[in-house]
């Protein structure tokens, strides 16, 4: 129930190469506005769950989901990382109260 959460929770779905879930982790809990996310954090269970791709899904406790400039900075940067090991970043999507952004509906990604 990410939409009621006080403070920003960044998590990523591990996904087989059928598409299917493999695991789902909290990368990490931060605060009002923002979370330290780093790519070893987001790959590591990527290794250890054989994902072929991650979604990734984080929270804006204000309510607004309107993806940041950091928000779409660190999914670049995750991206890239994503094709040097081979695993996908297929989707950022952004939660907000009753609504939602996918960074790729939007062309951001």
């Amino acid at each position: 129930d990410l939409e009621n959460c006080d403070r920003e929770h960044f998590i990523a779905a591990y996904l087989n190469r059928k598409g299917c879930l493999n695991a789902v982790c909290t990368i990490s809990v931060g605060g009002l506005s923002s979370t330290v996310v780093h790519p070893r954090e987001v790959f590591k269970p990527a290794f250890l769950c054989s994902a072929a791709s991650v979604i990734l899904i984080h929270n804006h406790p204000s309510g607004d989901p309107t993806p940041s400039k950091e928000d779409i900075d660190i999914t670049r940067r995750l991206i890239e990382a994503g094709k040097i090991l081979g695993i996908e970043i297929l989707d950022h999507v952004v939660v907000g109260v009753g609504s939602y952004v996918s960074l790729k509906d939007k062309g951001l990604i």
